[in-house]
């Protein structure tokens, strides 16, 4: 079966790929990802993977498109939150756009595509809904799939 486009749904608050932190084994310094980091990449991938229907990772150029879904702060005034929501106030929160993109990137690995150099275009938007999350598509860029 071949897929060349692939659209799939991550729930919950975005999260950003979180930098590597160094720890102790045996008296050697190691690198490590963060856990946090580890489980929501998790939660991609079985997103991703579900998406792809036991089709094989492409292994071509890679369009992507990010859309990130954030709850308006609950200290916004009513007015406030509804602009927002109307897509009249810009989303500019925690995490970073890019950290984000890193984390659907490493997750898909082996997954969507065979490794995230393969990405040759990135879209990314951030809006507030009332619905958080992360909504996902992957297209295959050219035939050698």
């Amino acid at each position: 079966m071949t897929i060349t486009n692939v659209a799939f749904q991550v729930p919950g608050d975005p999260q950003g790929k979180g930098r590597a932190r160094v720890g102790k084994v045996a008296g050697h310094a190691r690198l490590f990802t963060p856990i946090k980091t580890v489980h929501y990449e998790g939660v991609i991938a079985l997103a991703a993977q579900q998406a792809m229907a036991d089709a094989p990772p492409w292994a071509g150029a890679v369009a992507l498109a990010i859309v990130v879904h954030h709850v308006p702060p609950a200290s916004w005034s009513r007015v406030k939150r509804e602009a927002a929501l109307a897509g009249a106030r810009p989303a500019t929160c925690k995490p970073d756009l890019d950290n984000i993109a890193k984390a659907v990137g490493d997750a898909c690995n082996g997954v969507v595509w065979v490794d995230d150099k393969q990405i040759a275009s990135l879209s990314i938007t951030r809006r507030y809904s009332l619905t958080p999350g992360l909504w996902v598509t992957a297209a295959v860029q050219d035939a050698t799939r």
